[in-house]
């Protein structure tokens, strides 16, 4: 069966964004100087940075929750952060945990060359596993998850108990290349990461929508 051809709406025959519509998408909102330094950075540590849609998106999600207090898992060299600081409250703190020192001290340099204060940021170098457990319940706004994507079960079940009520959960690399959508794909972090999504899903305490921003969003709100 041959490729469906782009149509003049922007869409393929099947539905889907045509690559010019994709790409119109991803690169809509202008990314800063010190971003894309943050993102060539990370990108050079093996840390793959959220793609510039998903970083829109999350500046949004943080504006929408209103949010002062964030928790992020994967700090990478500060892209997310950036995008979280940029829809947060003057005065809100971004709790960001990695594994590597190396990343976080990259990220810390990006957040001071945009002016965030230091104290606004908490910086854990640690396993994410270990830290989580003992950050306070519901106390909250917004819950990035962005880590090893073996333990993504983990993490979901973390930030849910994070979480305020009406806060917000997003979940980054939700498709995974399109090996999450496959059935029959059977890689070990496609399985972990389609479970976590799949369990965000059936939650009955959770709103929640998947969306097709860079390599997959999961967006859910907990009532």
């Amino acid at each position: 069966m041959n490729a469906a051809a782009p149509s003049s709406s922007g869409r393929s025959a099947g539905g889907a964004p045509s690559p010019e519509t994709w790409d119109y998408t991803e690169t809509f909102l202008p990314e800063s100087d010190t971003a894309a330094r943050a993102r060539q950075q990370g990108e050079g540590f093996g840390a793959w940075p959220v793609g510039r849609g998903t970083a829109s998106l999350l500046t949004v999600l943080a504006r929408l929750a209103n949010a002062r207090a964030v928790v992020e898992i994967g700090t990478g060299a500060g892209v997310s952060g950036l995008a979280l600081f940029a829809g947060m409250q003057p005065d809100g703190i971004l709790t960001s945990i990695d594994v590597e020192a190396e990343h976080q001290n990259a990220a810390r340099q990006a957040f001071r060359e945009v002016g965030i204060a230091p104290q606004r940021f908490r910086l854990i170098a640690g396993a994410a596993l270990t830290v989580l457990p003992k950050l306070s319940d519901g106390a909250y706004d917004l819950v990035l998850v962005d880590g090893d994507k073996l333990e993504y079960a983990e993490y979901v079940e973390q930030a849910l108990r994070l979480l305020r009520h009406g806060g917000v959960l997003a979940v980054d690399n939700a498709l995974r290349r399109g090996r999450v959508a496959d059935p029959g794909n059977s890689d070990d972090d496609a399985i972990a990461v389609r479970e976590a999504i799949e369990a965000v899903r059936d939650n009955t305490d959770l709103t929640c929508s998947l969306l097709p921003v860079g390599d997959g969003l999961l967006v859910a709100v907990k009532s």
